[in-house]
């Protein structure tokens, strides 16, 4: 099976590209040039742009819709763990999905993939009030999907 890039990745397409959990949100990409450091292996700063992309690609596609008013999503907190190294030209999928959530944040478990799981991320999520006065609670209608769709525990 052909991996598209930039485009949300189906169950079916992250398995066949060595996902072994597909994730609700995954989009594939290929390592690039600029990415590498001066051993020529991804720059660690390029795993994280990765997981932000789809970070924000999984708030954009399931979250936003829940939303009067578009929260300030901040991240308050990451921990990475960065498993192998990578190269030049290596197609990569980078997963997300929410695994916890309690009153205004949210936790998301992010990996980096190429066969084989690369990097894997936990980033906790804070919401807040778009002038930035205090923070937002989650919308009922989105702490139920996170743990119909998602599988997440409500930490509340």
């Amino acid at each position: 099976m052909e991996l598209r890039y930039h485009t949300p990745l189906s169950a079916e397409e992250q398995i066949a590209h060595g996902v072994t959990t597909p994730q609700r949100m995954a989009i594939a990409d290929k390592v690039r040039f600029s990415e590498l450091d001066s051993q020529n292996h991804v720059n660690n700063k390029a795993y994280i742009s990765w997981m932000e992309s789809a970070r924000v690609a999984y708030s954009d596609a399931y979250c936003l819709s829940f939303f009067d008013q578009r929260p300030r999503f901040m991240v308050h907190s990451i921990t990475l763990r960065y498993i192998r190294e990578m190269v030049i030209k290596e197609s990569y999928i980078a997963t997300c999905q929410v695994t916890a959530f309690r009153n205004s944040s949210y936790t998301l478990e992010q990996q980096v993939w190429s066969g084989d799981m690369r990097a894997r991320m936990q980033a906790v999520i804070v919401l807040d009030k778009p002038d930035g006065s205090g923070r937002y609670p989650l919308p009922e209608g989105l702490r139920e999907q996170f743990m119909s769709l998602d599988g997440a525990r409500d930490e509340r």
